[in-house]
């Protein structure tokens, strides 16, 4: 099993902006790691306490993921922290090294990750 990392910052606290970018990040890390499905073993999605208008796991189920176990929960709040970023930590079976992804300003967050 391995872990991939994945960050994107949200344009606004709406759930149609925490949607978009949710499934712009999971598609991301789904392509950029070649997984299947039934790889996905489990997720945990953070978002930065400025954004509390949905929880991520909700478009990750529009996109397929109906079975993976996922939880959601809030950043600490650090002053001077990036704003508006949704992060995920996805648990999947394989043994190829994973593909962090990083996109939009969260790039910054990991730049020794970032592909």
């Amino acid at each position: 099993m391995r872990a991939i990392r994945g960050a994107i910052t949200v344009e606004a606290n709406t759930a149609a902006a925490i949607s978009s970018a949710v499934k712009e990040m999971v598609e991301a890390v789904i392509r950029e790691n070649q997984l299947a499905p039934a790889d996905i073993v489990s997720a945990i999605f953070t978002l930065t306490p400025d954004l509390d208008a949905d929880f991520p796991a909700r478009p990750a189920r529009e996109l397929g993921w109906q079975d993976v176990p996922m939880i959601c929960a809030q950043e600490i709040g650090v002053p001077g922290a990036l704003p508006r970023v949704c992060r995920l930590i996805l648990h999947a079976r394989g043994r190829k090294a994973p593909r962090h992804v990083y996109l939009r300003e969260a790039k910054v967050l990991r730049p020794d990750l970032h592909q």
